[in-house]
C-alpha cells in the first residue's frame, strides 16, 4: 500500500446489519480486503485478495450519501491492514461505527468509541489457536464476544471457553449457529436448557438475501 492514508477496500455497500446489537438497522459495510486466516465456515473468501486502494477521503465521500448513522468495518480481517487503526479514528468522529474482527489481531489500539465484534474462533473452524487472550483485557461494556457454533461440541467449547476466561463479566456474549451446519433450534434448545447468559444471534441478512454478495 503506497500511502497512509489509503486502504485496500473488497466493497463498500448499504444493507440491513443482519448481526450484532444492531440487527436490522441500516448500516454502510465497509469490507476490506486481504484475511490470514481460513476459517472453515467463510463466506467472504472472495475478500481474501481482491480489492482497490482507495484514499480515506474517497471512502468517507462513498459513504456521506447515505441516510444512516452506522457504519460496520469488516472483512476479510480490517486490521490486518496497519492503516485501519488510523481510519477508524477518523470514520468514528462521524458515525456509530462498529468493528467486526476475527481475535487474530491486538485490539488494544482500536478507538474507544468504536464497538467491536470480536469473532472468538472455535475449534470447528480450523482457526482457533489463532484467538489472542490479552485482548480480553480491553473488552468494553459496548463491545460484543461472538462464537460461531458449527455443532454441539463448539458448543460445549465455548461454553468453558467463557467461564475459563470470564467473558460474561466483560460484554455482550453472541452464539451464531454457523449457516447450514448447525440448526438455530437446536442452538437455542441449548442455550435454555443450560440457562446461558447469552444471545442467539440469527443472521438476518441470510434469511433475507441468502448468500447474495453486497447484502
Amino acid at each position: 500500500m503506497s500511502d497512509t492514508n489509503t486502504l485496500l477496500i473488497n466493497e463498500i455497500f448499504y444493507s440491513i446489519q443482519g448481526e450484532s446489537l444492531t440487527t436490522g438497522e441500516p448500516t454502510i459495510f465497509i469490507r476490506l480486503a486481504g484475511c490470514p486466516l481460513r476459517c472453515s465456515y467463510c463466506d467472504t473468501s472472495y475478500a481474501f485478495k481482491d480489492g482497490e486502494e482507495l484514499s480515506f477521503d474517497s471512502i468517507m465521500k462513498k459513504i456521506s450519501k447515505y441516510n444512516t448513522s452506522y457504519v460496520t468495518v469488516t472483512g476479510g480481517e480490517p486490521l490486518s491492514q496497519k492503516n485501519c487503526y488510523t481510519f477508524l479514528d477518523l470514520v468514528s468522529s462521524k458515525f456509530l461505527v462498529s468493528l467486526e474482527t476475527s481475535n487474530a489481531y491486538p485490539i488494544k489500539d482500536v478507538n474507544k468509541n468504536i464497538s467491536i465484534v470480536l469473532d472468538v474462533k472455535t475449534p470447528r473452524s480450523n482457526e482457533s489457536y489463532s484467538n489472542l487472550e490479552l485482548n480480553y483485557n480491553y473488552l468494553k461494556n459496548k463491545d460484543q464476544i461472538k462464537f460461531v457454533i458449527c455443532d454441539k461440541t463448539d458448543y460445549e467449547w465455548s461454553v468453558d471457553y467463557i467461564q475459563k476466561h470470564k467473558l460474561d463479566e466483560k460484554c455482550k456474549i453472541l452464539f451464531s449457529p454457523s449457516y447450514d451446519e448447525m440448526s438455530p433450534t437446536e442452538l437455542a434448545d441449548l442455550i435454555l436448557s443450560d440457562g446461558l447468559n447469552v444471545r442467539l444471534q440469527i443472521q438476518l441478512h441470510k434469511v433475507l438475501w441468502g448468500n447474495e454478495r453486497g447484502k
